[in-house]
């Protein structure tokens, strides 16, 4: 008996509600589309969101290109998989990754960069200069900013694109 994921959406969403305390709010608005069914959540207003907030989904959304990246080279120890993705997560190597990148940047993800590398944030990244912060933060903004369009294939493009042009890429 197999399930398409719509109904398993459904299904799951039914069952949350019964299992939600009365306390808690049913009517809340969800999204129109979910991550199970292979599409993205749509939003109303992409600029509305803070670039931290962008940079905040494109961090993650950067490392899980990342990891798939090196495990599409082959099978590993899980600390040489660690070594690699971390080197690759640096905001030092990110600030690289974005500065050979420029030049292949539409007009608009320019403009998302500069917004979240000029973003007023108040942590630091352990071992980066606050240059090198600043550059990787912007690059997670427009990281993040692609996911919410659901532009995946651009995502890949400019992590491949920067990881090839800075060479870091080491077996």
């Amino acid at each position: 008996m197999e399930e398409s994921i719509e109904q398993m959406n459904e299904s799951m969403l039914s069952n949350k509600k019964e299992a939600m305390p009365q306390t808690v709010k049913q009517d809340v608005a969800l999204p129109k589309t979910t991550l199970l069914q292979g599409d993205f959540v749509t939003f109303e207003d992409i600029t509305s969101y803070s670039p931290l907030t962008l940079a905040f989904i494109g961090d993650s959304v950067y490392e899980m290109v990342i990891r798939t990246i090196i495990i599409s080279q082959g099978n590993r120890p899980v600390n040489k998989l660690n070594k690699m993705t971390s080197n690759l997560a640096k905001a030092g190597t990110q600030a690289k990754m974005i500065r050979c990148l420029q030049e292949v940047l539409s007009e608009e993800e320019m403009k998302v960069f500069k917004r979240g590398r000029n973003a007023k944030s108040f942590t630091m990244a352990k071992n980066a200069t606050v240059n090198d912060y600043r550059y990787a933060t912007g690059f997670e903004a427009l990281i993040g900013y692609l996911y919410i369009l659901g532009n995946n294939e651009r995502i890949v493009e400019l992590i491949q694109l920067g990881i090839e042009k800075i060479g870091e890429m080491k077996q």
